[in-house]
């Protein structure tokens, strides 16, 4: 197990900055999910610690060593990929196996190694079985298999289930979270899935244009983003944001306006999840707009109500559909507002 530092981490390549001076303290035994878009630095950032990738500057501190200058194989880390590609001519024992018989350990503890590694994802009745002949979230199990054998320092995934269908992806995201527990081992964790971030971390490291954006719990992020994109990439819906002016403590939008003490002037976005509005069952609410499209999700209805140019995601009961273009009027829980700066995007409370 190991603690590690990434203390003004920066990569270039050429006038492409891809990661710009991130400061990142990683806990011992710690599930840290670095979360972001294509392009955000947060393969980049993995890549620099494996040792794939060397640092235009800055340090990478594992454990209480520096490891700049330490080849990817001496680092004591383990990786699982997207995509696990398996050898198909190996059995699920050799497999698992390989890494042990590279580092030459005898025949005999490379066997128990194997079983125990096998026991913990539970696959210990399919080591004889070729890859061929294994579904989607056992090839993943035997990719897990692989890494945990060596046991390793750090673990490192990098989107491990993202070629799992919906249902298997739940299903590993648990196995997943337990066997990381089980294990106590560090681990970064690549994903642009805040489903799979929210689900999965102690921690969450929001990265965009490079840079950290907000770092936090999954509770702690949810609750109070630090900015619009925080904003619009934690929740599924994302949060609903609407743009106006305030004015003597109101703030004015395309179709109302509400009341907003304590806020300077000018420019203002206000955010409001789709669980903290209701219809206002006899109009007058803060909110006016048509109903887009109404979606039956099962366990609630999920209303899209065009409010001027923006349509705003509500979530109600399951049988509280409305009919398409009906009009609406929505009333939000000022409790639950997020106040943003109209020109930055920066949280104001």
């Amino acid at each position: 197990m190991a603690a590690i530092e990434l203390c003004d981490l920066h990569k270039s390549f050429g006038d492409f900055t891809a990661l710009e001076r991130l400061n990142l303290s990683i806990e011992d035994g710690e599930f840290l999910v670095l979360l972001g878009p294509s392009g955000c630095g947060k393969s980049t950032t993995m890549r620099l610690i494996a040792g794939l990738e060397e640092p235009t500057s800055g340090e990478i501190v594992i454990g209480e060593r520096k490891v700049n200058d330490v080849p990817a194989r001496d680092r004591d880390l383990a990786m699982v990929f997207q995509n696990y590609a398996l050898y198909p001519h190996m059995t699920v024992a050799k497999y698992i196996g390989y890494p042990l018989k590279i580092a030459k350990l005898p025949k005999s503890e490379r066997a128990e190694r194997v079983r125990e590694a096998a026991a913990k994802i539970e696959m210990e009745h399919l080591l004889a079985r070729r890859p061929g002949e294994l579904s989607g979230g056992q090839r993943q199990r035997v990719a897990l298999g692989r890494a945990i054998v060596r046991t390793s320092q750090l673990f490192q995934m990098d989107e491990p289930v993202s070629n799992l269908d919906a249902k298997l992806r739940t299903v590993m995201r648990a196995e997943l979270r337990h066997l990381q527990k089980k294990l106590a081992t560090t681990t970064i964790y690549v994903t642009h899935d805040q489903v799979e971030a929210m689900t999965l971390a102690d921690r969450i490291v929001i990265l965009n244009d490079a840079k950290i954006q907000q770092m936090g719990s999954p509770a702690e992020i949810y609750a109070r983003p630090a900015n619009t994109f925080v904003a619009g990439f934690i929740g599924s819906p994302p949060m609903n944001m609407i743009e106006g002016t305030v004015s003597d403590g109101q703030f004015q939008h395309a179709t109302g306006g509400l009341d907003l003490p304590n806020q300077p002037d000018g420019s203002a976005i206000i955010g409001i999840r789709p669980e903290d509005l209701r219809v206002a069952e006899t109009g007058g609410g803060e909110i006016d707009g048509v109903v887009y499209s109404s979606e039956l999700l099962g366990d609630s209805t999920l209303l899209n109500v065009r409010v001027g140019a923006a349509l705003i995601a509500v979530k109600v009961g399951p049988e509280g559909g409305l009919e398409m273009d009906a009009p609406v009027s929505l009333t939000l829980d000022q409790a639950k507002l997020h106040i943003f700066d109209g020109q930055s995007g920066e949280r104001r409370g």
